[in-house]
């Protein structure tokens, strides 16, 4: 499936960058908090990931970047999730996602659900590896992926959702 729609590169030098970051970061406020409400949802679901690879994709890998670095640090702050040991792993699979996201739309200039699947995919394999070296296991990165996998069905479905049908 195929979709023309609008994608953006936002750059530093513009507000609307720092605007759809912040709008970005208070979506990733209160959607972790619905999931969390589901017994394991932040695991199963990923929600904070969503938002990012919708947001990238649509705007520009800056503004996901921006917001993939702020979203983990102010729910630390406010909500204190993701705990203090998980807060790097958080941020790094979230900036990955972000530039696989924001790259792939750049260069493809299109959405698709194959090129969201392989955005989704790459940008776990990459965070996942990452998630080993800062951590030493692996078991978290398989969890990704045998507990995770309605998340990434999630982000893949409700990414060319949102990226299709916003301007």
């Amino acid at each position: 499936m195929e979709a023309s729609v609008r994608l953006y590169t936002l750059n530093y030098d513009e507000v609307k960058t720092y605007l759809w970051a912040a709008v970005f970061v208070a979506c990733n406020m209160v959607l972790p908090q619905v999931f969390h409400l589901i017994p394991q949802g932040g695991i199963v679901f990923a929600p904070l990931s969503l938002v990012i690879l919708a947001g990238a994709y649509k705007l520009g890998w800056r503004t996901g970047l921006l917001a993939a670095v702020a979203t983990p640090l102010v729910n630390n702050l406010v909500f204190g999730l993701p705990a203090w040991g998980v807060l790097q792993v958080m941020m790094l699979k979230l900036v990955v996602l972000a530039l696989a996201a924001g790259l792939t739309a750049q260069y493809f200039r299109r959405v698709t659900l194959p090129l969201l699947v392989g955005v989704v995919l790459v940008s776990d394999l990459i965070g996942g590896l990452g998630e080993w070296m800062l951590t030493g296991g692996i078991a978290a990165t398989v969890q990704d992926f045998t507990i995770g996998w309605p998340g990434l069905l999630l982000q893949v479905a409700g990414a060319y959702l949102i990226v299709k049908h916003t301007k």
